[in-house]
């Protein structure tokens, strides 16, 4: 054992990397484009294969291929990404409507209009 080997150790760090740039990469995407931009992303995981295969360096070639398949994963993310904020735009409005409903009863309780709606019924 001459030498310590440090190209898997740089590979993790690098693969690391690459999936936190994504993660913003995905929520900004979604928010500018929608998902109308899948199809960026399967380019350059395209090209990051081709890129792969055709790179004579392991390490550089494996760093290729972590970013081409994080770019095909993004495509996935950004559609979930949608839907993740089509949920959280549903819970938020029916919780305005909710915290309404709220306030207007504890109004009608307040104002004792309760009784008066239901006395002249």
């Amino acid at each position: 054992m001459d030498m310590i080997n440090f190209d898997g150790l740089l590979i993790g760090i690098a693969t690391f990397l690459i999936i936190g740039l994504f993660h913003p990469v995905v929520v900004k995407a979604e928010y500018y484009w929608g998902t109308k931009c899948w199809w960026i992303f399967l380019v350059l995981g395209i090209a990051g294969t081709v890129a792969s295969l055709l790179v004579e360096s392991v390490f550089v070639s494996a760093i290729c291929g972590v970013f081409a398949f994080s770019s095909f994963w993004t495509i996935k993310e950004v559609f979930e990404q949608e839907e993740r904020v089509l949920e959280r735009l549903v819970s938020k409005e029916s919780q305005t409507y909710l915290s309404g409903a709220k306030a207007l009863i504890r109004i009608f309780k307040q104002k004792n209009w309760l009784r008066y709606l239901t006395d002249t019924a």
